[in-house]
Formats: C-alpha cells, structure tokens, sequence
C-alpha cells in the first residue's frame, strides 16, 4: 500500500483543481485507460482502476479533506497501520517507512507506531468496475433499462470465498499465527533490532489451505463477465456516469463489493437538439406557408402535435411548446421544445412559376416588406 501514487498525479492535476476540472480530468484519464478499448490489456485495467480510485476520493469533499490532510491513511485504515498516538493524529508513525518502524519501535517500545501491520485476513472493499452503455436520445431522455456486461471479481460460490475445496478449510499458518508477518532481531551497537518481513509459509496470507478449491485454485474469488441490468433514470445526458453501489469487485474477507460505474453515450438524434433539459428543433417551411400562415406538425418527444403558425412568420422565428422537452434528471417536471422556423426558398423554377413570381412582385407593396423599407431608408440617411 505504500508505493501508490498520489491520487492528483494520477488524474494529473493540481491540489487547488475545481469540483468541475476534477470531473473532466476523470473523464479524459477513464476513456484513455478503459477496459473496452484496451481488451486484454492488464497494465491499463490496473490504470484505470487506479484513474477510478482516485476520483472517488478526491470528488468526495470528506474524503478529498482527509486525504489533504493525511494522505493514504487518512481515506484507508489498512494503509501504514500502527499504534501511533492512538487518537488518529498520527496515524502512520513511522510505519511509510518500512523496516524503519520496526527498529525505532523496538527501541522506543513501539511509541512511533511501527511494530503493527495490516491484518492480512481484515475486510477490504473491492475495487470499482467501469462499464459503457449506448443510448439513443430518446432513451436517455425517457429513461429505460439496459443490459451491460461487465467483467468483474465474484466471490467463489463453490467454496463461499474461503479459496478451501468444499468440506475442507483454511489453516491458521503456523508460523505467523494468521498475522502474515515474521518477526526477526539482531543485535547492533544500539541494542537488539527487530524487524518484520512477509511470511514465505503463507506468503502472507496467514493461512494455510491444503486442499485448494478446484474452481478458483484457493483464491476464494473468480474473475467473470456477467450480464446486469441497469436502471437508466429519465434525462440522464451524454458523458454522465451512473453509480452502481455494490456492482463492482467482491470484496476480499467479508469486505463490501465496490461499484459498477457506468459511462453514458447518448447518440445525436437527425432531428432534436439538448440544451440542459430543453429540446430545440427546426421545420421548413414554404414562402407560401410564411407568408399566409398554416397548420404545421411538429415532431416531439411524446408524439406529433399540431402548430398554427401565423401570417408573415420569418425565417429564423422561433416558438415554445412549454412541457414538451426532457424530464429533469431525479426532478419532476420537463423542458420546454424550441422550434425553429426555416423558410425555404424554392429552387429549380419553370418559366411559368418565374413569370407568376415577377407577377406577384409588381403587386407588393413597401408595406408587405417593413425590413427592407426600413433598410432602404437607414442607407439614405447615411449617404
């Protein structure tokens, strides 16, 4: 535990970095190390794991503060554990500093906290798991549930975790007792040192099996790829995350499972547009429509509805249809839908329609077209 890095290194960036730049940090760090684009690939599995660990500390603002103030040991009580001052102010002593610890506190009598270690056999939590899931836009607007699949660490159900083959069980090591640490002295000018290395019996998991379980080979935990439905909540948007609690990796010893987070892809839709939870879209319509005004149908999320539009609408003019946009992520209520109008100027003419055109033009009168009279006379007044 002593050799992770520092949890800013890893999201690259700064002490003093924003709630908002933190989140974008993940985001770039999470699609650059993800399992989906690296298959396979185990040193970016470890990466983005780490990428995720780091953000579930650092966006949390208690954890972020502890972490500040203590480093590691201040969001891990199995990080550098030792007896220190007792009341949490020191928690780590000397115990970063490996062999250090053990030395200063078999002179000391173990005031500078080092003579403990981790407990091999205490609950750790399990790590995050990550997943994509591809959303059209008006599933992510509606909400659905999807089926991921995720590739993640179970606990054995053959042998419950216990990594014994069924009807035998674990050892207590003999030479360790369970502690996974051996303790050995020397003598030095300055008196007997003792210091503590990893048990070669039980390779420091203070156990002993015999009989290996025949399904995870005594690991106790499979790495599989299940299938797991997800509940998509109504105006989930492109690039968010939705956290799984207890989706992720079992944890080890009787620990919580980490979490199954899922990263949102919503695909563009040819004809809507999001802004927050407003819906905006465009119509064309004809010089005639325009001009005259009509009937129109409009295309929303819930269906088709009607639009009288008036004379003389322009291109460019825009109306609301209140309610008709995206339901408010975790909130009641909806966006509104802008709709955009698009006068279409009508190509590829015959003779005839031209003809009609020019005949249409000569009747027309400054007063049907107010924008360009008042153009024509702003340039007089300038020349």
């Amino acid at each position: 535990m002593a050799d992770k890095r520092d949890y800013y290194e890893v999201l690259g960036v700064d002490k003093s970095v924003s709630d908002d730049e933190l989140k974008k940090a993940y985001r770039k760090a999470a699609k650059k190390y993800h399992p989906d684009l690296h298959p396979g690939d185990a040193e970016a599995e470890k990466n983005f794991k780490e990428v995720n660990e780091a953000y579930e500390v650092l966006s949390d603002k208690e954890k972020r503060a502890r972490y500040d103030q203590f480093g590691h040991a201040g969001v891990d009580p199995n990080f550098g554990a030792g007896g220190g001052y007792g009341g949490g102010g020191f928690s780590g002593g000397f115990g970063d500093f490996g062999d250090l610890g053990d030395i200063f506190g078999s002179i000391f009598g173990g005031g500078f906290g080092g003579g403990q270690r981790r407990n091999p056999n205490a609950p750790r939590r399990g790590n995050d798991t990550a997943a994509t899931v591809n959303l059209s836009f008006e599933e992510a607007a509606k909400g659905t549930k999807k089926t991921v699949k995720v590739t993640k660490i179970d606990t054995c159900k053959e042998c419950g975790g216990s990594g014994a083959e069924k009807g035998t069980t674990a050892k207590t090591c003999p030479v360790c007792h369970g502690s996974g640490q051996v303790a050995s002295t020397q003598r030095t000018p300055f008196g007997v040192m003792q210091t503590q290395r990893v048990c070669d019996h039980c390779k420091g998991s203070g156990k002993i099996i015999d009989k290996p379980c025949h399904t995870c080979a005594g690991k106790g935990r499979i790495r599989h790829t299940v299938e797991q439905t997800v509940e998509i909540p109504a105006g989930i948007d492109d690039g968010q995350i939705i956290n799984v609690r207890g989706g992720g990796d079992a944890g080890a010893n009787g620990g919580p499972a980490g979490d199954l987070r899922i990263n949102v892809n919503v695909r563009p839709h040819p004809i809507f547009e999001r802004n927050g939870f407003d819906v905006y879209c465009e119509i064309p319509i004809t010089f005639t429509q325009a001009a005259l005004g009509d009937e129109i149908i409009v295309p929303t999320l819930d269906g088709k509805v009607k639009f009288t539009i008036h004379e003389g609408t322009q291109p460019g003019d825009e109306f609301k249809l209140k309610g008709k946009g995206i339901q408010r992520l975790h909130y009641s209520g909806k966006g509104d839908q802008y709709v955009r109008i698009a006068v279409e100027v009508p190509k590829d003419l015959s003779k005839h329609q031209k003809e009609k055109l020019k005949e249409f033009d000569k009747v027309c009168e400054d007063k049907n077209y107010k924008k360009r009279k008042t153009f024509a006379e702003k340039i007089k007044d300038l020349f």
